[in-house]
Protein backbone atom coordinates (compact mmCIF):
# COMPACT_ATOMS: atom_id res chain seq x y z
CA UNK A 1 0.00 0.00 0.00
CA UNK A 2 2.71 2.42 0.86
CA UNK A 3 4.45 1.57 -2.88
CA UNK A 4 0.82 2.47 -4.27
CA UNK A 5 0.27 5.92 -2.39
CA UNK A 6 4.02 6.80 -3.35
CA UNK A 7 2.88 6.66 -7.12
CA UNK A 8 -0.06 8.34 -6.34
CA UNK A 9 1.92 10.81 -5.38
CA UNK A 10 3.75 10.48 -8.47
CA UNK A 11 0.89 11.04 -11.04
CA UNK A 12 -0.73 14.15 -11.73
CA UNK A 13 -3.03 15.49 -14.78
CA UNK A 14 -0.55 15.61 -17.18
CA UNK A 15 -0.94 18.45 -19.46
CA UNK A 16 2.07 17.74 -22.44
CA UNK A 17 2.71 14.34 -23.29
CA UNK A 18 5.47 13.33 -25.05
CA UNK A 19 4.50 12.10 -28.12
CA UNK A 20 7.17 10.35 -29.81
CA UNK A 21 6.74 7.67 -26.61
CA UNK A 22 4.10 4.55 -26.67
CA UNK A 23 2.01 3.26 -23.91
CA UNK A 24 2.61 -0.85 -24.53
CA UNK A 25 -0.33 -2.57 -25.29
CA UNK A 26 0.48 -4.79 -21.52
CA UNK A 27 0.08 -1.50 -19.73
CA UNK A 28 -3.05 -0.79 -21.61
CA UNK A 29 -4.63 -4.08 -21.15
CA UNK A 30 -3.87 -4.14 -17.36
CA UNK A 31 -5.32 -0.64 -16.98
CA UNK A 32 -8.74 -1.88 -18.81
CA UNK A 33 -8.68 -4.89 -16.97
CA UNK A 34 -8.98 -3.05 -13.53
CA UNK A 35 -11.72 -0.50 -15.11
CA UNK A 36 -13.33 -3.49 -15.80
CA UNK A 37 -13.17 -5.58 -12.44
CA UNK A 38 -14.54 -1.88 -10.96
CA UNK A 39 -17.86 -2.05 -8.70
CA UNK A 40 -20.79 -0.99 -9.86
CA UNK A 41 -24.62 -0.79 -8.90
CA UNK A 42 -26.15 -3.79 -8.48
CA UNK A 43 -23.05 -5.20 -10.35
CA UNK A 44 -24.64 -3.89 -13.88
CA UNK A 45 -22.13 -2.31 -15.55
CA UNK A 46 -23.86 0.03 -17.62
CA UNK A 47 -20.60 1.03 -19.68
CA UNK A 48 -18.08 0.32 -21.96
CA UNK A 49 -15.03 1.25 -22.41
CA UNK A 50 -13.43 2.36 -26.50
CA UNK A 51 -9.53 2.15 -26.66
CA UNK A 52 -8.78 4.48 -28.85
CA UNK A 53 -5.59 4.03 -30.89
CA UNK A 54 -6.21 5.13 -34.26
CA UNK A 55 -4.26 8.71 -35.06
CA UNK A 56 -6.35 9.50 -37.66
CA UNK A 57 -9.61 8.86 -34.74
CA UNK A 58 -7.88 11.03 -32.29
CA UNK A 59 -6.75 13.56 -34.34
CA UNK A 60 -10.74 13.90 -35.17
CA UNK A 61 -11.23 14.07 -31.68
CA UNK A 62 -8.90 16.60 -30.77
CA UNK A 63 -11.01 19.79 -31.61
CA UNK A 64 -14.01 17.92 -29.99
CA UNK A 65 -12.05 18.54 -27.15
CA UNK A 66 -11.50 21.67 -27.40
CA UNK A 67 -7.31 21.44 -28.97
CA UNK A 68 -6.46 19.76 -25.77
CA UNK A 69 -2.90 18.40 -27.32
CA UNK A 70 -3.21 14.56 -25.02
CA UNK A 71 -5.40 13.43 -27.28
CA UNK A 72 -3.17 13.24 -29.79
CA UNK A 73 0.29 13.37 -28.29
CA UNK A 74 -0.47 10.39 -26.05
CA UNK A 75 -0.64 7.27 -27.46
CA UNK A 76 -4.25 5.34 -26.93
CA UNK A 77 -7.56 7.39 -25.55
CA UNK A 78 -9.71 5.73 -23.23
CA UNK A 79 -13.48 6.43 -23.82
CA UNK A 80 -16.03 5.67 -20.91
CA UNK A 81 -19.59 5.06 -22.52
CA UNK A 82 -22.35 5.05 -20.41
CA UNK A 83 -25.50 3.05 -21.56
CA UNK A 84 -27.89 5.79 -22.77
CA UNK A 85 -31.03 3.55 -20.48
CA UNK A 86 -31.70 0.75 -18.38
CA UNK A 87 -33.12 -1.67 -20.81
CA UNK A 88 -34.85 -4.88 -19.35
CA UNK A 89 -32.70 -6.29 -21.95
CA UNK A 90 -29.72 -5.11 -20.96
CA UNK A 91 -30.93 -5.70 -16.86
CA UNK A 92 -31.74 -9.57 -17.92
CA UNK A 93 -28.58 -10.04 -19.96
CA UNK A 94 -26.16 -9.33 -16.76
CA UNK A 95 -28.51 -11.13 -14.51
CA UNK A 96 -28.35 -14.08 -16.96
CA UNK A 97 -24.77 -13.89 -17.01
CA UNK A 98 -24.12 -14.06 -13.26
CA UNK A 99 -26.28 -17.15 -13.64
CA UNK A 100 -24.06 -18.87 -16.33
CA UNK A 101 -21.06 -17.62 -14.69
CA UNK A 102 -21.73 -19.01 -10.91
CA UNK A 103 -23.93 -21.91 -12.41
CA UNK A 104 -26.76 -21.40 -10.14
CA UNK A 105 -29.83 -19.86 -10.02
CA UNK A 106 -31.02 -17.83 -6.55
CA UNK A 107 -34.69 -16.70 -5.58
CA UNK A 108 -33.33 -14.13 -4.08
CA UNK A 109 -31.48 -13.08 -6.65
CA UNK A 110 -34.22 -14.01 -9.38
CA UNK A 111 -36.54 -11.77 -7.16
CA UNK A 112 -33.81 -8.66 -7.00
CA UNK A 113 -33.88 -8.70 -10.55
CA UNK A 114 -37.68 -8.32 -10.76
CA UNK A 115 -37.31 -5.67 -8.71
CA UNK A 116 -34.87 -3.76 -10.49
CA UNK A 117 -37.25 -4.44 -13.77
CA UNK A 118 -39.84 -3.06 -12.32
CA UNK A 119 -38.32 0.12 -11.12
CA UNK A 120 -35.52 0.80 -13.11
CA UNK A 121 -37.00 0.72 -17.00
CA UNK A 122 -40.04 3.02 -16.09
CA UNK A 123 -37.76 5.72 -14.80
CA UNK A 124 -36.87 7.39 -17.38
CA UNK A 125 -33.60 7.45 -20.27
CA UNK A 126 -32.19 10.47 -19.02
CA UNK A 127 -32.46 9.55 -15.46
CA UNK A 128 -31.18 6.02 -16.17
CA UNK A 129 -28.06 7.59 -18.14
CA UNK A 130 -27.01 9.87 -15.48
CA UNK A 131 -27.32 7.00 -12.96
CA UNK A 132 -25.51 5.17 -15.55
CA UNK A 133 -22.72 7.78 -15.72
CA UNK A 134 -21.95 7.97 -12.54
CA UNK A 135 -20.85 3.51 -12.41
CA UNK A 136 -18.25 5.09 -15.60
CA UNK A 137 -17.29 7.59 -13.11
CA UNK A 138 -16.27 4.87 -10.76
CA UNK A 139 -14.42 2.68 -13.53
CA UNK A 140 -12.71 6.51 -14.69
CA UNK A 141 -11.27 6.52 -10.87
CA UNK A 142 -9.93 3.10 -10.90
CA UNK A 143 -8.14 3.26 -14.43
CA UNK A 144 -6.36 6.66 -12.66
CA UNK A 145 -4.98 4.42 -10.26
CA UNK A 146 -4.08 1.42 -12.29
CA UNK A 147 -2.26 3.99 -14.43
CA UNK A 148 -0.49 5.90 -11.81
CA UNK A 149 0.62 1.88 -10.89
CA UNK A 150 1.86 0.76 -13.96
CA UNK A 151 3.44 4.41 -14.06
CA UNK A 152 2.12 5.75 -17.25
CA UNK A 153 0.56 9.42 -17.17
CA UNK A 154 -2.47 10.26 -17.98
CA UNK A 155 -5.62 13.20 -17.83
CA UNK A 156 -9.20 12.82 -16.95
CA UNK A 157 -11.38 14.32 -19.47
CA UNK A 158 -14.81 16.31 -19.46
CA UNK A 159 -13.71 19.06 -21.31
CA UNK A 160 -15.16 17.75 -24.78
CA UNK A 161 -18.39 17.72 -26.81
CA UNK A 162 -19.78 14.17 -26.13
CA UNK A 163 -22.41 14.46 -29.03
CA UNK A 164 -19.50 14.82 -31.28
CA UNK A 165 -17.38 12.45 -30.29
CA UNK A 166 -20.15 10.30 -29.98
CA UNK A 167 -21.01 10.72 -33.45
CA UNK A 168 -16.83 9.98 -34.78
CA UNK A 169 -17.33 7.04 -32.77
CA UNK A 170 -20.26 5.44 -33.83
CA UNK A 171 -21.77 4.87 -30.03
CA UNK A 172 -24.90 6.15 -30.54
CA UNK A 173 -25.89 2.71 -32.53
CA UNK A 174 -24.79 0.70 -29.68
CA UNK A 175 -26.73 2.88 -27.10
CA UNK A 176 -23.65 4.64 -25.53
CA UNK A 177 -23.27 8.41 -24.96
CA UNK A 178 -19.52 8.96 -24.11
CA UNK A 179 -18.75 10.66 -20.30
CA UNK A 180 -15.45 11.13 -19.60
CA UNK A 181 -11.97 10.59 -21.60
CA UNK A 182 -8.80 9.55 -20.40
CA UNK A 183 -5.44 9.91 -22.51
CA UNK A 184 -2.81 7.68 -21.78
CA UNK A 185 1.27 8.34 -22.38
CA UNK A 186 3.92 9.72 -20.61
CA UNK A 187 4.91 13.18 -19.91
CA UNK A 188 6.81 15.31 -21.72
CA UNK A 189 10.06 16.04 -19.51
CA UNK A 190 10.81 19.24 -19.12
CA UNK A 191 7.71 20.86 -21.24
CA UNK A 192 5.07 20.55 -18.65
CA UNK A 193 4.56 23.26 -16.65
CA UNK A 194 2.73 21.16 -14.20
CA UNK A 195 5.04 18.76 -13.55
CA UNK A 196 7.83 19.71 -11.15
CA UNK A 197 4.77 21.85 -8.70
CA UNK A 198 3.92 20.42 -5.48
CA UNK A 199 0.94 17.92 -5.45
CA UNK A 200 -1.59 19.94 -3.36
CA UNK A 201 -4.56 18.37 -1.24
CA UNK A 202 -6.66 19.32 1.44
CA UNK A 203 -5.43 18.17 4.71
CA UNK A 204 -6.34 15.26 6.55
CA UNK A 205 -8.30 16.88 9.35
CA UNK A 206 -10.65 19.28 6.85
CA UNK A 207 -10.75 16.40 4.72
CA UNK A 208 -11.57 13.65 6.97
CA UNK A 209 -14.27 13.35 9.68
CA UNK A 210 -14.11 10.87 12.14
CA UNK A 211 -17.66 9.86 13.71
CA UNK A 212 -16.69 7.55 17.11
Amino acid sequence: MTELLKKLQWRYATKKMDSAKVVSEEKVDRIVEAARLAATSSGLQPYEIIVVKSQAVREQMKPKAFGQSQITDGSHVLVFAAWDDYTPERINMMFDLHNTERNSKDEGWENYRKMLLGSYPTRGAEVNFQHAAKQAYIGLGTALIAAAFEEVDSTPMEGFDPKSVDEILGLGAKGLRSVSLLPLGYRAQGQDWLENLKKIRRPVSEFVTEIK
